[in-house]
């Protein structure tokens, strides 16, 4: 059973339920998010809080806490995009087996310390 991290294009397609089924695909597997993704999909969906939908959706995630540490590491790097510097130190801190994304920059990259970034399984 591997250890996925979702990037926020994959966590917002699945709670919006654009393309693949990721509970068929990766249910098995332990999926991991950031805090920062949930704000993303929150902002650009623009749902209104409370939503138990929303709650549920996020307790089949271990989400990874978003802290001083993390913030510091991606204001150095390893990309000059803060949001997604965010994503890959909250993978790596998690130290997920893989980081699914759609976002062709990252996937150029191929690891991120022991994390292998790909775009499915």
């Amino acid at each position: 059973m591997a250890k996925i991290f979702l990037d926020a294009n994959i966590f917002i397609d699945f709670v919006e339920k654009r393309g693949i089924n990721i509970e068929d695909k990766l249910g098995q597997h332990n999926l991991v998010v950031s805090p920062l993704s949930i704000h993303i999909l929150i902002y650009i969906t623009k749902k209104k809080i409370p939503n138990e939908k929303l709650l549920n959706i996020i307790n089949l995630f271990l989400i990874v806490d978003f802290n001083k540490v993390i913030s510091e590491k991606a204001l150095h790097g390893p990309t000059s995009d803060f949001e997604d510097n965010v994503q890959l130190h909250c993978a790596a801190a998690a130290e997920c087996d893989y980081f699914l994304t759609n976002d062709k920059g990252l996937l150029k990259t191929k690891f991120f310390g022991k994390t292998q970034i790909i775009n499915n399984l």
